[in-house]
């Protein structure tokens, strides 16, 4: 017997119809003698009736969950009183003539049938998920967005062959290249002492690709950085990374924006309007304290500097930034010690604050609010301002802090998927640790050319051809239109403090390659595990990748990382040293 179709496949049309089914038990219930098996498999679960007087009834009767079994039946329909809505298949059930284990199975190591159901999973602690992720990945929710993440995929292979790129590899083994994390090193058991690097990206290949000619490029391509793990980071992740020749800032963004809406359209049947807003990295800064802001949800920030300058209130009359929220509440003074909390890991020396009440400021700093403010601000009855004062980058971050957070405490954000880009990024900022300008993207962005002749007078007022895609406040990818004239690129590393001996020694293969005649060209890179997880619903990243690292990335399936034995280190030249 060979599986005539899939579980979840059935509908009223098979009614009558002999079917061959193999999957999963989800549920065994016994009932007066009726033995039901729920039947599962990547598609969905149909229920199994096992009659007493049936062949298959004694096998049948010792099958628990997560069994794997072969059933041979015939469908027929479910009486309308006893048909599950909750199922696509409720309507039908199959009347078992033969069943078969396949497998058996220890129970669980918690409840993974709830979601084939229709029903809410039940919470279970993420590191024994993740320990347990074969188990965990046969919950219908990891079924679902595995599913979504290629179903994303292939739609991105669909729109850019028909837009005429073209899918290329990039080593995975090449040397180490300033991109703004630490390099995972692979060490080298021919060339003992010597690294090789595991690409952050494909950055430097994807341009050489640019001056060989390839013009449209692109590469579902895998990258590894060494840096601190969040909700949204790995250590290896997944992006769609692609570059263009022969084109401007605006012809990256038209096809990416044509692309996400493609991709929405082909995955999730939502229709996007095109163009995405768009602005400038000084005004996403200003309005919501972020250059990634969440727009599914309003409370901007507001600008209240020159209201206190030269005023009584000594700590805003000098300050650099002075800058407001409009909490659409009367906030409690624990919730407000909790936002201050907040703004204070951002950077902020305090979090300030009055209330608006029968008609009049009152508490925390109301003495010390110019009248003038509640003429500029709006502000409603039962409603808190809240204030952050300092240097304006501090400000404005610790204040956006506060936004996001509130948005979430109070409910503000509305359901659906709200996109834009932000331009006009600064191409430089200066490192105060280090003590000189260090790039904002990578050192492989073209100024704006508008502003060249400051590159070297005033280089903090150069902007870049760089721009930020964000989806519902996560910064879903990046990119710019590079440097491709090798004088340039030569400007641009001593700029950064990069010498030419230095140059040459790390860069050498750019420089020589930008030399042979490279196009104009630019591109970007999508972070795909975030834009899936965002489709998804999903706060983690974790929940689309099929098994990943922990917090502290580690991957508690396997127990990667390991230590190796002693012959392996000798091969390759290394020893591990013990802290005594």
């Amino acid at each position: 017997m060979r599986r005539t179709l899939y579980c979840g496949h059935l509908r009223e049309q098979h009614v009558g119809k002999k079917v061959v089914l193999e999957g999963w038990v989800n549920r065994r219930r016994d009932l007066g003698g009726l033995i039901f098996i729920d039947l599962r498999d990547r598609e969905g679960i149909v229920q199994v009736i096992v009659n007493p007087d049936s062949a298959c009834f004694a096998e049948a009767d010792r099958v628990r969950s997560e069994w794997v079994v072969r059933v041979e039946g015939v469908v027929r329909g479910r009486p309308a009183e006893q048909v599950n809505p909750k199922l696509s298949t409720g309507a039908v059930e199959v009347v078992a003539e033969g069943l078969e284990v396949l497998a058996e199975a220890k129970t669980p190591p918690f409840p993974i049938d709830a979601g084939w159901r229709g029903e809410e999973d039940q919470g279970v602690n993420e590191e024994v998920r993740l320990k347990n992720r074969v188990v965990d990945l046969r919950r219908k929710r990891l079924h679902d967005n595995l599913r979504l993440r290629h179903k994303v995929i292939a739609a991105i292979y669909r729109f850019l062959d028909a837009e005429g790129f073209i899918s290329v590899e990039t080593p995975y083994l090449t040397r180490s290249t300033p991109e703004g994390a630490r390099d995972f090193l692979v060490p080298s058991r021919l060339e003992p002492g010597h690294f090789y690097a595991l690409p952050q990206s494909p950055q430097l290949f994807k341009q050489m690709l640019m001056v060989a000619g390839y013009d449209r490029y692109f590469q579902i391509a895998r990258c590894f950085r060494d840096e601190d793990l969040r909700a949204d980071r790995q250590p290896d992740f997944t992006q769609l990374d692609l570059e263009m020749s022969f084109v401007t800032q605006e012809d990256i963004i038209e096809l990416n924006e044509r692309l996400a809406a493609y991709i929405l359209r082909e995955t999730l049947g939502v229709e996007l309007a095109l163009p995405f807003p768009r602005l400038s990295y000084a005004e996403a800064m200003n309005r919501y304290g972020s250059d990634k802001p969440d727009l599914r949800f309003g409370l901007e920030l507001q600008d209240v500097t020159e209201v206190f300058k030269g005023g009584e209130f000594r700590a805003f009359a000098s300050a650099e930034s002075v800058k407001v929220l409009v909490a659409p509440a009367l906030l409690s003074r624990k919730e407000i010690e909790e936002l201050e909390a907040l703004a204070k890991s951002k950077g902020a020396a305090g979090l300030a604050w009055a209330r608006l009440e029968s008609g009049a400021l009152s508490g925390g700093i109301a003495r010390f609010v110019p009248p003038a403010l509640l003429e500029q601000v709006r502000v409603q009855e039962g409603q808190t301002l809240l204030f952050v004062a300092g240097a304006w980058r501090k400000t404005v971050e610790s204040l956006g802090a506060v936004r996001l957070e509130l948005g979430k405490r109070l409910g503000l954000l509305e359901p659906g998927f709200k996109f834009l880009w932000v331009v006009d990024f600064p191409l430089l900022e200066w490192d105060e640790e280090a003590g000189r300008w260090t790039y904002m993207h990578h050192p492989f962005t073209s100024p704006n050319l508008d502003d060249l002749h400051l590159l070297e007078s005033d280089p903090g007022q150069v902007r870049a051809y760089a721009y930020d895609f964000v989806f519902n406040g996560s910064e879903a990818g990046g990119g710019s239109i590079r440097i491709h004239r090798r004088d340039l690129q030569e400007r641009m590393f001593a700029l950064l403090g990069i010498g030419p001996e230095e140059a040459r020694e790390k860069f050498g293969f750019l420089l020589e390659a930008l030399s042979y005649g490279a196009p104009p060209h630019g591109g970007i890179a999508w972070g795909l595990d975030r834009f899936v997880a965002n489709l998804a619903g999903e706060e983690s990243i974790r929940e689309v990748i099929a098994f990943p690292k922990n917090k502290e990335g580690k991957e508690p399936l396997t127990g990667a990382p390991a230590a190796v034995d002693e012959a392996q280190l000798a091969a390759v030249g290394l020893s591990v040293r013990r802290e005594a």
